[in-house]
């Protein structure tokens, strides 16, 4: 069988990437900002688009040194060591199990909206059962079916949200966009915890990183198409903001908590409304489909550099990580049964952070280490773009301290750090492969 058939393309890696952004975030959460300042919520989302580009650029520096399963884990490892590397590997991959429960739940809440017995019980836990397990039998079956399922959901996810761009743009009142600031909404402290819970919106990016393995060559196609996918979701995001708010006014986007689908009845009725809810389902269900193929390959990279047991990298004949999947599944399972979805994104949320900030600190050890790739992409302006994201990160981190009165998500969000510590310890008595001796070559030495 020839394995690079069965590989992701760039344009594959691209609707992979957009696929796993766009998602429940923003068809439930921009009334959020609306909320808490008004029309000049518009700008929270700004911050936090800015933010997820400087950090996904710095993702895609880190891409272009390594080509194998794994992401922040191989970045933290090779920046800062074997036990560095197996705190972030290790939350990465519970971050995306969490992810993959947040959505889950969210697609049942929103099946819930069409069918009410479905809101809780067993009907709810039934549903969230069968659509995961299905997801990890899909995966099992091979990455080729996986691509294709992934390319037709990114494309039907995309096409209300192009309609509600097209359409809702000739629908703005310039009245609805004054007064710009603070628009009677604005309370102390309420920007920072806002720009915490709209940047769910934007998280997903770095999954697209722990693939790479199973991308044709990645240590090219992953930096274009990291940049790709931030700008076509930053500029999607910004413009869905604008249109929700200059359609409804800021008053009316805070009391609707379907503002996407609030804004398509407007202008286009019955007929608007339902392609919305439609189209919230296939988003959540796509972004499902993506994270149940990324989620997987994070145990991979674990398992792979001998911090998991081996059999976790075992592969099938459609060259599937079949044990992987399945842990992942029982996993994700569980905690789709314990939570609800606003209570699950936030932890998800504050969680995400130990990858991304090791990985920008990461960029600038491998600038020492290794220079700028021969080829390919090279961050410009030197450390300027890490440190801005490492300050804006700790920024965002910090209201969410404050944001969180009894801190229990927060602590809950960087707790599986310490659920690591006895799992590296008995890393030491699993043997590592002989292929795996070898250090990772950096770009520079291809």
């Amino acid at each position: 069988m020839n394995q690079s058939k069965e590989k992701l393309g760039l344009f594959s890696i691209i609707l992979l990437g957009i696929n796993g952004i766009i998602g429940s975030g923003i068809f439930l959460l921009p009334n959020v900002a609306a909320k808490a300042m008004g029309t000049a919520g518009i700008f929270v989302l700004m911050l936090d688009a800015i933010l997820v580009i400087l950090l996904a650029l710095c993702f895609a520096q880190a891409a272009t040194h390594f080509d194998r399963d794994g992401g922040p884990y191989l970045y933290a490892k090779d920046a800062f060591g074997g036990f560095v590397g197996f705190e972030v590997g290790f939350v990465t991959w519970a971050i995306r199990i969490i992810a993959e429960a947040t959505m889950a739940v969210a697609f049942q809440t929103l099946l819930a909206g069409i069918w009410p017995v479905l809101k809780s019980g067993f009907p709810a836990m039934a549903t969230t059962t069968f659509l995961m397990t299905g997801l990890a039998l899909m995966n099992i079956a091979g990455v080729r079916i996986s691509k294709y399922v992934n390319n037709v959901v990114t494309v039907a996810k995309l096409v209300p949200l192009v309609l509600f761009v097209a359409i809702g743009i000739f629908f703005i009142k310039g009245g609805n966009f004054t007064p710009m600031f603070p628009g009677g909404h604005y309370t102390a402290g309420s920007f920072g915890s806002t720009a915490v819970t709209m940047f769910y919106a934007f998280t997903g990016f770095e999954g697209v990183v722990v693939a790479a393995g199973d991308m044709k060559d990645a240590k090219r196609n992953l930096p274009k198409a990291i940049a790709a996918v931030m700008a076509i979701v930053a500029l999607f995001y910004v413009l869905i903001q604008v249109i929700s708010t200059g359609v409804l006014g800021a008053d009316a986007l805070a009391k609707t908590s379907t503002p996407i689908q609030a804004v398509f009845a407007h202008f286009a009725g019955g007929f608007g409304s339902a392609l919305v809810q439609a189209g919230s389902l296939v988003s959540v269900g796509g972004i499902l489909v993506a994270s149940s193929y990324i989620t997987p390959r994070s145990g991979v990279a674990l398992a792979e550099n001998d911090m998991m047991p081996a059999v976790l990298a075992k592969r099938n004949k459609h060259n599937a990580p079949w044990v992987s999947i399945l842990v992942s599944l029982v996993i994700g399972l569980i905690i789709s049964w314990s939570g609800t979805f606003s209570y699950l994104a936030q932890i998800s949320v504050i969680s995400r952070f130990v990858q991304y900030i090791p990985t920008v600190i990461a960029v600038m050890v491998f600038a020492r280490k290794y220079g700028k790739p021969v080829r390919g992409f090279s961050l410009p302006f030197g450390p300027v773009i890490p440190v801005i994201s490492l300050v804006i990160s700790f920024w965002l981190l910090y209201n969410a301290w404050l944001a969180d009165t009894t801190h229990m998500q927060f602590i809950t969000g960087f707790g599986a750090l310490v659920v690591a510590l006895p799992f590296y310890f008995l890393s030491k008595f699993y043997k590592k492969p002989a292929e795996m001796m070898t250090p990772v070559a950096p770009e520079l030495k291809d």
